[in-house]
């Protein structure tokens, strides 16, 4: 099909930002439709998605994935799309598909035929499960928490950034593990819905009070793990009282991708003095074992075990300044944005 006339709008990087994501660091520009080649389907972006490590991919620090490139579509970390034409046998029009890293802050793309995951239809969930829960968050909580945490009953678990979408689902997992979660949060309201609809024993919220001196109080056994989204003072706060064999995942340092030149724990000893594991981790270390977790990550959804929030922004043009409600933390769970109608 000759598209030489349709275009669709991207965003690609312009300059590498200083601080804060700007709007003038990324331009929206006009693209011509691609043609698809034989094994491949052009797809129709539904929803993408804006992660903190958008932030680590606009910057030419060494990182564990190439930094986009000046002039490059900005990439997403996961995204939905519906198929708008296939040279894939068995692979249908109207179909909706994950768009891996083929997907990024675009309105169309081309996936080859290795590269198709169909989401399945008639599952009583909604699309958004499928770029949260039941994405790449979902997964990221649970080989985190299980595969690097390895939650015992009765232990003390206190997850940072809890009320975003990799937090709210680590939470809920220990709380099925048996453990006592505290949650850390920036705002009452997320506060009240990790205690109240989520089941965290207790919360703090850490722009009334000083970690560390809150940890004291919730924590009265220490803590066994730490589940680490944010680094910087809260990370510093639970080397503090962690237990002796305690482990930390690392997962993300949110407080420091806008300035990496904050200093690095002061109590870093308590590695050492309580010989802690400390380990970072990508999803995609686990690639291989997605299937397992997304089926019991979809069981204990259907069970009502797991609740899930998704932020929905609407309209493409609005991705840069969206990004920024994770540094702020106004985002409510998964933050997505949405540029097309689900089908």
């Amino acid at each position: 099909m000759n598209h030489s006339n349709r275009t669709f709008k991207s965003w690609r990087l312009k300059e590498r930002p200083l601080g804060e994501i700007k709007t003038t660091d990324l331009e929206l520009v006009d693209d011509v439709i691609p043609e698809i080649k034989a094994n491949e389907v052009l797809v129709r972006t539904i929803y993408f998605s804006l992660d903190p490590t958008n932030r680590i991919w606009m910057s030419d620090v060494d990182q564990y994935m190439e930094p986009v490139e000046i002039g490059d579509i900005m990439r997403a970390g996961g995204s939905l799309a519906v198929v708008e034409e296939s040279n894939v046998e068995g692979v249908n029009i109207g179909e909706v598909v994950q768009g891996g890293m083929h997907g990024g802050w675009q309105e169309y793309f081309t996936i080859p035929e290795s590269d198709i995951i169909k989401i399945p239809k008639d599952t009583g969930l909604p699309l958004t499960a499928f770029i949260s829960v039941l994405g790449f968050t979902g997964p990221t909580a649970y080989f985190g928490l299980l595969d690097i945490g390895k939650p015992q009953p009765g232990e003390t678990v206190v997850v940072s950034a809890a009320a975003g979408a990799v937090g709210s689902i680590v939470c809920q997992i220990a709380k099925i593990k048996g453990c006592n979660v505290v949650a850390i949060a920036g705002s009452d309201e997320k506060c009240d819905w990790l205690k109240n609809e989520l089941g965290a024993d207790h919360v703090i919220n850490y722009k009334k009070e000083n970690a560390l001196e809150a940890l004291k109080k919730t924590c009265t056994n220490g803590i066994d793990i730490y589940f680490d989204n944010v680094g910087g003072e809260t990370l510093d706060a639970a080397l503090t009282l962690m237990n002796k064999f305690g482990r930390i995942p690392v997962c993300g340092l949110i407080s420091m991708y806008n300035d990496w030149s904050s200093v690095g724990p002061k109590m870093y000893r308590n590695i050492l003095m309580k010989t802690l594991t400390v380990k970072g981790f990508l999803v995609s270390d686990y690639a291989d074992r997605f299937g397992e977790s997304l089926e019991n990550l979809g069981s204990w959804v259907a069970e009502g075990k797991i609740k899930f929030k998704v932020d929905v922004v609407e309209g493409i043009e609005n991705a840069p300044e969206a990004v920024n409600k994770l540094f702020s933390g106004e985002n409510n769970g998964k933050l997505v944005i949405q540029t097309s109608k689900e089908p």
